[in-house]
């Protein structure tokens, strides 16, 4: 028995869904799960559905070519195919910043993330006892306005090593260049506060706190060229009040951004984000 994952999007037209549900049982296929979504602005329709072969012929080659005849060309679509058997490899970017690097570790040796973790890049050497006492290995990649193009060459020299499928920045301090971004479009994912672009600067909490905010947040995105602008994947806010310090304002903070980046690692290794337009479709 294997289980595939399908995404599609294309132009919304009649009889979408009943064709692939249709197509998936007559080749034997059992549908466990399916949702869809359409942009009536966009005329754009998505789908989610994971499903099960138990038809020893079938190999996800086999699949994909059927699909791609029967399905994906008559209706014109964009779409991709997983195994929910292989899990995604990710790499982690760090810094000096460890609340975001402990939690992930922490839930990823609980099996809470299904994902593998080949490899830690960091600018820095402060937290490689981390990695070490995770037991993953650490690889310090000096990454400074003077030796960028050196940095970025071993980064994706390491990437391709490690055959990674996605990064997550887990508070990495320094710009991801265009090189590195075209080649993961949509599979690089930031942490930061929600402050920006009224707050920006090395103390957003500091500022924030003196303005005298009532929401602070966090937003996890995909990395585009544009800084901290690419499309969202998930965010949360805590209230505050004149009562809480600025030591309570980063503490609360740093919660949000271990609590936001967590989940959006998930749905993304779930594979149930989807990117249209610098905005995501995100499946329950």
């Amino acid at each position: 028995m294997q289980k595939i994952t399908i995404l599609i999007h294309c132009e919304d037209k009649k009889a979408i869904i009943a064709s692939v549900t249709n197509y998936i049982a007559s080749i034997d296929g059992n549908i466990i799960y399916l949702d869809q979504h359409v942009d009536a602005d966009e005329n754009v329709f998505f789908m989610r559905l994971e499903c099960e072969f138990s038809k020893a012929t079938w190999n996800l080659e086999a699949i994909k070519e059927h699909f791609q005849a029967n399905l994906a060309t008559p209706f014109n679509m964009t779409w991709a195919m997983y195994p929910q058997a292989q899990k995604p490899k990710m790499a982690l970017f760090i810094s000096k910043y460890d609340h975001c690097l402990y939690d992930i570790l922490g839930r990823y040796c609980a099996g809470e993330l299904p994902l593998e973790i080949p490899l830690i890049i960091s600018n820095h050497e402060d937290l490689k006892p981390i990695a070490e006492r995770f037991d993953i290995p650490f690889f310090h990649v000096p990454f400074t306005k003077d030796n960028k193009e050196e940095g970025e060459k071993t980064q994706i020299e390491l990437l391709k090593k490690y055959d990674i499928d996605f990064i997550v920045l887990a508070r990495y301090m320094q710009i991801i260049t265009p090189n590195l971004i075209a080649l993961y479009q949509n599979k690089i994912i930031n942490i930061h506060h929600s402050f920006l672009p009224a707050f920006p600067g090395a103390k957003p909490y500091h500022s924030a706190f003196k303005r005298g905010v009532k929401i602070i947040g966090a937003t996890s995105h995909y990395v585009t060229e544009g800084l901290d602008e690419g499309p969202i994947i998930e965010q949360d806010i805590s209230r505050v009040s004149h009562s809480h310090s600025i030591e309570d304002f980063i503490m609360k903070g740093r919660d949000l951004e271990r609590m936001v980046l967590a989940r959006a690692i998930k749905l993304h290794a779930e594979r149930k984000t989807m990117v249209y337009n610098n905005k995501t479709v995100v499946f329950s």
